[in-house]
């Protein structure tokens, strides 16, 4: 980049089209705000080519012709995209050279590959296996004795770049955890996890997989049920119909199943 910008820039927003043969668990669009990694970016980004004849720029428009923009709502801006804030720059979509390699989303030593290590590098020590089978884009059977409640916690932990490249990953991997595991389980590990812990449970409990299960399958003890509202009326309000609704009362068993 011969020219740097102006303004320092803070974040790079890059979007991927979707891929069936790609990393099935890279999100179409992340942000890259490491100022390291920002700063390889903008060392290979593509010089702009100044306008030229034929290059249908506004002093070579026809004016015969109304030109117009089109505000209906499947074309309106995505403000992922649109942003006038010379802080964040947008990747174009069309990348050679440098920085589509540098931006390969299967390239051992992309960005991309990089937030998925460091994602990794943060899980539970007893889910960092499991987690890294996720990374490299498998399908890992779920460990023998998941430990619930840190799948809790790990889903609600406060992530230093929650829009990275492995933002997907962190919301995807704890929830193949929870998914199909028995609503007792679910209730203890709640009593168990920790405050970040309790926001993912409060998600949890208040989404489809949990509230269509059947009515004998959404009963929950009575200390975990009062510890979900709780939550929810202090931190996660807009969840606390759903919780009254759906979550159904049982008594706390007096002694836990091993």
């Amino acid at each position: 980049m011969t020219n740097p910008p102006s303004v320092a820039v803070e974040r790079v927003r890059v979007r991927d089209a979707k891929s069936a043969d790609g990393h099935p668990y890279h999100p179409t669009r992340y942000e890259i705000t490491d100022l390291a990694e920002i700063a390889e970016v903008l060392a290979v980004w593509p010089d702009e080519p100044a306008p030229g004849p034929g290059s249908g720029g506004p002093a070579e428009a026809d004016p015969g012709v109304d030109h117009f923009v089109c505000m209906c709502m499947e074309h309106e801006a995505d403000p992922f995209d649109a942003t006038d804030d010379p802080a964040i720059r947008p990747v174009p979509p069309v990348r050679t050279g440098p920085l589509a390699r540098l931006l390969d989303r299967d390239a051992p030593d992309g960005i991309p590959a990089r937030h998925r290590a460091r994602w990794v590098a943060a899980a539970p020590e007893a889910l960092r296996g499991y987690a890294g089978a996720m990374a490299r884009g498998e399908d890992p059977p779920r460990p023998v004795r998941v430990p619930l409640a840190a799948a809790f916690s790990w889903q609600g932990a406060i992530r230093e770049a929650p829009t990275d490249a492995a933002s997907l990953l962190a919301e995807l991997a704890p929830a193949r955890l929870l998914v199909g595991a028995a609503t007792e389980d679910l209730a203890w590990a709640v009593r168990q996890t920790d405050r970040l812990g309790l926001d993912a449970a409060v998600r949890f409990f208040a989404g489809e997989e949990f509230t269509t299960r059947h009515p004998k399958r959404r009963r929950v003890p009575d200390t975990a049920r009062d510890l979900l509202l709780r939550h929810a009326r202090s931190h996660r309000p807009r969840d606390l119909p759903v919780l009254e609704r759906r979550l159904l009362r049982m008594p706390d068993d007096r002694v836990r199943r091993s």
